[in-house]
Parts: structure tokens; C-alpha cells; sequence
């Protein structure tokens, strides 16, 4: 995921003269989060290649979508702004508004993993000052954690995953009139989900995976992308982490046998691999689960 002052909704609010950035962190794993306040101001959002979760922390009874202007905003109040969407916002008062965003992969991922679809089936349901009271409760939570440090910078990413987790089983849905074309068939698909899964702790390659659909490695990258919404080697470093992060989690076993357990060729490769997505060591990760 770009840098959070690459992404669109983070950089229109920034440019603002009204608005002011009390928090923002990158989270790891295509995740960030922003804290607002902002006052008397008018935003637009156009075709952000990234998805948005918003929650009205305080004030807002004076915000409305300039296509919807009879539908106003108050405090624990949803909004989900997806990826090309377009928008228009006028903010009369006072607000504090979180913001949990997104990257496409991410998405795919959890389309695949949580819902079992193809992403490209799915479209997230933009909507509009929805009422959600867990997942505005979760808005609070992540809030109330100290973002800059480490352990509660983890909780914040569990958080913002439940957030995720919440939104696909809640606000997803089938693209209308859609035929897909190309790519994997579904019993490929899941084939392939179940063999990546039994077999995380061994080398998994290329052909390896295109064998099993009877198909080259180039055809076969290209279709898999084209079903998973990320490419191979992707998908199986996600699958990795997710599986280190669980047993780190559950259980106090060496450093060392999670890294081989999940299919890393040491621990020194686990490590560097695990603070790249989420932003600390496998150590910190299991501390601040404690």
C-alpha cells in the first residue's frame, strides 16, 4: 500500500486549511489509520484507488454529501467510501472523524480467504452515515491505543483487521450483470487454497502450483492473478504471515520452529520478512499479545 500521504482521501484532507491530523499511523499489511478534527469545510473524494472505513467520533449533525443533503452525519456514524468511488462533503461545525484505509490487496485477500469468491465478483457497498454499534465501538478502541508505540500500534492493526473482517461479511456484495472471463475455475481455485495451506511449511513453487491446474507457468501466474487479485508469490507470503501471526499468538513456541513451521528458511528470514508487512519483529508481535 502507498505511503498514507499518497492516498487520495488522506491527501485532500491534509490540504485543507480547516482540517487538522491529530493521529495517523501505517499499520502493515495495506492497513493505516488517521484521526481528524475538522471544521467548516468542503471535501471531495474522486476515484480513490483505495478503499475507506469512517467513523464520526464527535459532532457531524451538520455534515451531509452535497447528492445527499437531507441525510446528516452525528456521532458513531459509518461511512464506507470504496476504492473509485466519487463523493462531495459539506461540514458545517465541529468534527472528529476517524479513518481506517485500506489497499485493494488487502481486500482481494480477505475476498478470497474470508468469503471464498473471487474478488473481482465483489464490490464493496459504498454507503453513507451507516449505523454499526461494534463497529463503532472497535473506531473507539483503536482511537483510545497509543499509534507510535509498538505493542499497541500491533493492537491497532488487529483492530483495524477486525474492522476489515466486519465490513467484507457486512457490506460486500455480487457485481450486478458480471461474466467473468479468464482466470481460475472455482475447484482450481479452492484446490489451490487448500494445498497452500497444507503445505506452508515446505518450498511451494511456481510450477509446483501451475502443475496442479495442468497449466504453464506463465498462463498460470496470469490466471491466478486475474482470480486471487494478487499475484502468487503474494498470496503465499500472506498466507505465511497469517499463520505465523496465529501461532505467535497462541502458543510460546521458539522463534525458529514458527519460521520453519510457516515455510521460512530461518529465523533471520522470518524476521525480516514479518517486520516488513506489519512494522515489528515476531518478538514484539507475540509481547504485545500477552
Amino acid at each position: 500500500m502507498p505511503a498514507l500521504d499518497n492516498l487520495q482521501v488522506f491527501q485532500a484532507l491534509n490540504r485543507s486549511p480547516n482540517a487538522r491530523l491529530e493521529l495517523s499511523a501505517e499499520l502493515g499489511d495495506g492497513l493505516s489509520a488517521a484521526l481528524w478534527s475538522n471544521h467548516h469545510d468542503a471535501q471531495a473524494y474522486e476515484a480513490p484507488d483505495h478503499h475507506t472505513l469512517s467513523c464520526y467520533i464527535s459532532g457531524g449533525t451538520g455534515t451531509f454529501r452535497r447528492d445527499q443533503p437531507g441525510t446528516k452525519g452525528g456521532p458513531d456514524k459509518l461511512c464506507i467510501l470504496p476504492a473509485g468511488h466519487q463523493s462531495a462533503w459539506v461540514i458545517n461545525g465541529e468534527i472528529r472523524l476517524a479513518h481506517v484505509y485500506i489497499s485493494p490487496q488487502q481486500f482481494d485477500l480477505g475476498c478470497v480467504t474470508l468469503l471464498d469468491r473471487e474478488p473481482r465478483a465483489l464490490q464493496l457497498r459504498e454507503s453513507t452515515f451507516l449505523e454499526d454499534a461494534r463497529q463503532a465501538r472497535r473506531f473507539h478502541q483503536l482511537i483510545s491505543l497509543n499509534w507510535q508505540e509498538p505493542a499497541e500500534r500491533l493492537l491497532t492493526s488487529s483492530l483495524a483487521f477486525e474492522m476489515l473482517n466486519h465490513t467484507l461479511l457486512s457490506q460486500v456484495g455480487l457485481r450486478e450483470g458480471l461474466r467473468l472471463k479468464g482466470g481460475l475455475a472455482t475447484h482450481q481455485r479452492r484446490q489451490l487454497m487448500e494445498f497452500i495451506d497444507l503445505q506452508l511449511a515446505e518450498p511451494i513453487g511456481l510450477g509446483q502450483l501451475a502443475g496442479l491446474c495442468a497449466l504453464s507457468e506463465y498462463h498460470f501466474a496470469r490466471m491466478f492473478r486475474t482470480s486471487f487479485g494478487l499475484p502468487p508469490h503474494q498470496y503465499l507470503l500472506a498466507r505465511r504471515l497469517t499463520r505465523a501471526q496465529a501461532m505467535l499468538r497462541e502458543g510460546s513456541l521458539p522463534l525458529g520452529e514458527i519460521a520453519l513451521a510457516c515455510g521460512f528458511s530461518s529465523a533471520s528470514h522470518f524476521t525480516n520478512r514479518f517486520r516488513q508487512a506489519l512494522g515489528a519483529t515476531p518478538g514484539q508481535y507475540r509481547q504485545a499479545f500477552l
